[in-house]
């Protein structure tokens, strides 16, 4: 069942077909489904997915670097580091991430381990050793430096987890979407963040500089 958070008075909104619709343009959805650890086939997700990928993302450059068991892997770059999930590499995120080119992506699916726990766990599960660097909270702020400097201007992250933090404005971003994927009972809410990259002025500067050349 589709939900509509309670309008503030201290943010106006508009409500526009069952979505809220935020003054700054950030559309907000809230739509009950069961969980499943396979996060891209929890219905209103994978619609979502479907939606920027099957009908936006077509000729475009897709990466996914924890692609896992993903109904999507056959149309992006994928990445995981289990050797037993079918992907194109199975590298550390960071270190696949790397052998990309400055703003050579159109769109990215961030799914990583929600936690340090979780980190922990993956590592432990490939029979690799856990170390300090690995379970550090900037695990996550190195992997979302490298995912800011290979996105194209105006492309997509698509960011998944426990919190809407996304990529962020401080990396050039702007958040345009904002799915909550309730499950119900203890379990936490699933939180899918669209994020758009700003084109900046270096940006353009260094397009200007390509076609002069």
């Amino acid at each position: 069942m589709t939900q509509v958070v309670r309008r503030s008075l201290a943010m106006p909104r508009l409500l526009q077909r069952g979505r809220l619709m935020r003054s700054d343009g950030v559309r907000i959805q809230r739509i009950w489904a069961m969980s499943n650890s396979s996060t891209f086939t929890i219905k209103p997700i994978r619609e979502l997915l479907d939606r920027y990928l099957s009908k936006g993302g077509r000729g475009k450059i897709i990466v996914d670097p924890f692609v896992g068991n993903s109904p999507f892997k056959l149309m992006c770059i994928s990445n995981d580091l289990n050797p037993d999930i079918m992907a194109d590499s199975h590298k550390d995120a960071i270190d696949f991430l790397k052998h990309f080119e400055d703003s050579s992506v159109d769109i990215l699916l961030f799914d990583p381990p929600y936690s340090v726990r979780q980190v922990a766990e993956c590592y432990k599960g490939v029979g690799m050793e856990v170390t300090n660097e690995t379970t550090r909270v900037n695990f996550y702020s190195r992997i979302k430096n490298e995912i800011a400097r290979i996105i194209k201007p105006n492309g997509i992250v698509i960011s998944f987890g426990w919190t809407t933090m996304g990529i962020g404005k401080g990396r050039g971003f702007c958040i345009e979407e904002i799915l909550i994927v309730p499950h119900g009972g203890s379990k936490n809410d699933t939180l899918v963040t669209v994020e758009r990259k700003h084109q900046t002025n270096l940006d353009i500067l260094k397009r200007k500089d390509g076609e002069k050349r």
